[in-house]
């Protein structure tokens, strides 16, 4: 956490965390002081992490990830049913879905916040992950432990947003308003998508991702996909002592005006014409 930034979580979770190897499910009162936390996650009261609107900066409350993971260890593994589905997990799952449409087949953990207005078709959300109002989690797409997804974003069918719970200060998937993400995309460590951009189908990101702006051959921030920007990726050639191979790098085909609502046809006839779908 940075320190200017106060946790609205308990100050027992940093005691707690001390002596977590001394921690099991007979912990009655610690178990309280966890699952309340974790309460407060799903409900939206605490996150993992934001953007810091002065900064600009990716802001980690350690003490939420620590919430999560000290209750693996006070929680008992228990059975659960679902239909004739059976699950046998310490994480039960999540309940609170105020103004969320789940479609059959989709799955949240407790600890995972869904905010008025998240559509879910089948798909898969797990603990930690915030989940802003507007968005579409599409077709098995999965948003990963503690990944941060904006306001009005699409995940299209199968893009997997990765997860982070270990080490507590390790930033997650952060996932910016606006965003779209094409089908089978995986955004992960901790990577970025800006506000407003767009990835075409099957784009890599992660933190070390090389990031190039096709019009001028401009070497961009590694690990983000720059706001109101359209991108795909591509692949730079580099020598290696057995060879000159392609290494896969994001490539920036174009930049939007701020806020711009970018015609879907026109995307994709832009992406297509670069040999790459929405």
């Amino acid at each position: 956490m940075t320190s200017s930034y106060s946790s609205p979580l308990p100050d027992q979770i940093d005691e707690l965390w001390e002596k977590r190897s001394e921690l099991t499910p007979s912990h009655a009162e610690a178990r309280e002081t966890i699952t309340g936390a974790i309460d407060l996650i799903d409900e939206g009261k605490a996150r993992v992490a934001f953007v810091d609107p002065a900064t600009d900066e990716v802001v980690v409350d350690e003490r939420a990830k620590r919430s999560i993971l000290l209750g693996f260890k006070v929680l008992d593994m228990k059975e659960s049913q679902v239909g004739d589905f059976r699950h046998h997990d310490r994480m039960p799952l999540k309940t609170r879905f105020d103004g969320v449409r789940v479609v059959a087949g989709a799955i949240a953990r407790w600890g995972s916040y869904l905010a008025p207005g998240v559509v879910l078709m089948p798909s898969f959300t797990n603990i930690g992950a915030y989940v802003g109002s507007g968005t579409m989690v599409d077709t098995w797409a999965t948003v990963g432990s503690c990944a941060q997804v904006g306001r009005n974003v699409h995940l299209s069918g199968g893009v997997g947003v990765g997860g982070v719970l270990e080490p507590p200060q390790a930033s997650p998937v952060v996932i910016e308003d606006d965003a779209f993400l094409g089908s089978r995309s995986m955004v992960v460590e901790g990577a970025r998508v800006r506000t407003g951009a767009k990835l075409g189908a099957g784009t890599i990101l992660t933190s070390s991702t090389r990031v190039f702006d096709a019009e001028t051959g401009e070497e961009l921030e590694r690990g983000e996909a720059p706001a109101w920007s359209v991108c795909v990726t591509a692949n730079r050639t580099k020598s290696f002592p057995g060879g000159d191979f392609g290494m896969p790098v994001l490539l920036v085909l174009k930049r939007l005006r701020e806020g711009e609502e970018h015609d879907k046809l026109a995307l994709n006839d832009l992406l297509r014409e670069h040999g790459v779908n929405a």
